[in-house]
């Protein structure tokens, strides 16, 4: 019995582990999605840059297009979220996928490119999920940052206010689940949700498409990816 349970607990950790990588697959795969659904747009609206309200006519009408087949993360607010995105991140190489998509809407509401790129190094480096990113944002680190003579304790004090890096805080969006085609039902908020992104996870990268899904993946193996 007692030789058993070692080897039980490291199956355990290979179960949660590979649970954790799905999770956080199937978030990086929206956000590749939103980038190329943003370069779209936003091509679109070069070609008729010279027609006034060229891109507000783009984004509504595929708005009304898309929003019945595929639900609310197509609204006109997301659509014109997902344009920003391809103008702030132009280069899907460098798009991480320890970000989730709920960091990246965080990201875009700063302008500032230094103080973003500082924020993004920040969370990478201290796995902060989607809470302390905005609480460190909000808290003003960068500017205390700059402001103070000694950084070092600043950043001390702010790693020490992380919480504990879990892959299971992408699932809470419910975004997420209509973008699996999961209902929306309390028990995928409990233990069963991962199992369901899990049997749902192949059905969902095959409704990408092969040409969709063999560029993500040729993106994510580019050498010198972050």
């Amino acid at each position: 019995m007692f030789l058993i349970d070692p080897l039980l607990t490291e199956i355990k950790a290979i179960i949660t582990h590979a649970k954790e990588k799905a999770i956080r697959a199937v978030d990086h795969e929206r956000v590749l999605m939103y980038w190329h659904i943003g370069k779209k747009i936003f091509e679109e609206e070069q070609q008729g840059k010279d027609r006034a309200g060229y891109k507000d006519y783009i984004i509504k009408y595929l708005s009304e297009q898309l929003q019945p087949e595929f639900g609310s993360g197509f609204s006109r607010r997301q659509l014109e979220l997902f344009r920003q995105f391809y103008r702030m991140f132009p280069i899907a190489q460098t798009l991480s996928a320890q970000l989730s998509w709920s960091h990246y809407t965080l990201l875009l509401r700063i302008e500032d490119q230094h103080k973003r790129e500082f924020y993004i190094t920040e969370t990478l480096k201290n796995n902060w999920t989607v809470r302390p990113l905005e609480r460190q944002i909000n808290s003003q680190l960068f500017e205390r940052l700059l402001l103070s003579n000694d950084k070092e304790s600043v950043l001390a004090v702010a790693k020490g206010e992380q919480s504990p890096p879990d892959a299971k805080s992408v699932i809470k969006d419910p975004l997420v689940l209509e973008f699996l085609g999961l209902k929306k039902e309390a028990s995928y908020y409990e233990k069963d949700l991962e199992g369901a992104i899990i049997s749902n996870l192949q059905d969902f990268l095959l409704e990408l498409g092969n040409g969709f899904a063999f560029i993500a993946r040729a993106e994510k193996d580019t050498p010198g990816r972050r």
